[in-house]
């Protein structure tokens, strides 16, 4: 069963278990979208596998089997320089465009 890390183990964004940004690999090594993008380019700093997108768990089931607290983070060299800007409207930003 997945644990739900809470966290981006690079820039350390929350990352509550119905988040939509939740990256994971195959050892549930998580980050967020815009650090599996940008920093890592899809793929997994620690074990090299795929970063996709964290399935999201049910709520009906978060109750019997909860997410995890235990927040990790690591020192990859990626993480120690500044993400490259968002695009205009991308969402990435933390704001999101709707026309």
């Amino acid at each position: 069963m997945l644990e739900l890390r809470p966290n981006c183990e690079c820039c350390d964004r929350d990352l509550p278990p119905q988040s939509e940004l939740a990256r994971i690999c195959t050892f549930e090594c998580t980050f967020c979208a815009d650090c599996a993008e940008s920093r890592f380019h899809g793929v997994c700093p620690n074990c090299e596998g795929d970063l996709v997108a964290r399935p999201i768990r049910p709520d009906s089931k978060l109750h019997r089997f909860p997410a995890s607290l235990r927040r990790i983070n690591k020192a990859h060299t990626a993480c120690a320089k500044p993400p490259p800007p968002a695009a205009p409207g991308s969402g990435r930003d933390g704001w999101s465009v709707t026309l």
